[in-house]
């Protein structure tokens, strides 16, 4: 469990908020618009109404009592850059700010964020990598090498088991998890016998992984 600030409640700040909450963390939020705050209050242990541009209202927060705080201030960017800067310097430990261009995450590593985040240009990638794939269900890159996809086993995997396959040395690729029925089993042993009717969670570079859907689509 941590202690996370969360600056600005737009659609992004409303998913972020929801989503940690319900892992246990323990957060505060602050916009300057009350309407905003009201759908979070069963989420957070506390809300605040302030314009986090303004010196003093950040130094009400207790900005260095937070493991992580993150600026999720989309629509201007002079606002975000001022608010990452002044949080950095009151002492944050760890400073996630939202980007929307490229040119913004510089100005915004420069000035104090520890790390950027691009929540639009993220889901527009693993959208297009679903969509353009006719056999992955889901998708999360990892590194610009590494990525996890959800597929479907190969014919020739079904009855097999992960060990007498040798799957990452034939293939370069691990198995994560299976999925069956939305419910996923993680780490699957090498006795693990591939089913039929359920995903795998894999991980792997690109390229081994597109060998591998090249033969499903075969």
């Amino acid at each position: 469990m941590k202690s996370i600030l969360i600056i600005g409640m737009g659609r992004f700040g409303h998913h972020l908020c929801q989503n940690l909450a319900e892992l246990g963390n323990q957060i505060m939020i602050v916009d300057e618009v009350e309407e905003r705050l009201e759908p979070m209050l069963p989420y957070v242990v506390s809300a605040k109404i302030g314009d986090c541009t303004n010196e003093a209202v950040l130094e009400s927060l207790g900005i260095s009592n937070f493991d992580i705080c993150f600026v999720c201030i989309g629509t201007n960017f002079q606002s975000s850059l001022e608010i990452t800067s002044m949080v950095k310097e009151m002492g944050a430990k760890w400073v996630v700010s939202k980007a929307s261009r490229d040119i913004h995450a510089k100005f915004l590593l420069r000035n104090g964020a520890d790390e950027v985040i691009y929540p639009d240009r993220d889901l527009a990638e693993k959208m297009a990598v679903r969509y353009s794939a006719n056999h992955v269900f889901d998708y999360i890159e990892l590194t610009d090498e590494f990525s996890i996809y959800e597929i479907p086993p190969m014919s020739q995997w079904v009855g097999k088991s992960i060990k007498e396959l040798s799957i990452r040395n034939r293939y370069n690729i691990n198995i994560l998890g299976t999925k069956e029925h939305g419910e996923a089993r993680l780490m699957p042993g090498p006795d693990y016998v591939i089913r039929a009717n359920e995903h795998l969670m894999i991980i792997g570079r690109k390229e081994d992984v597109d060998r591998i859907l090249a033969q499903i689509e075969s």
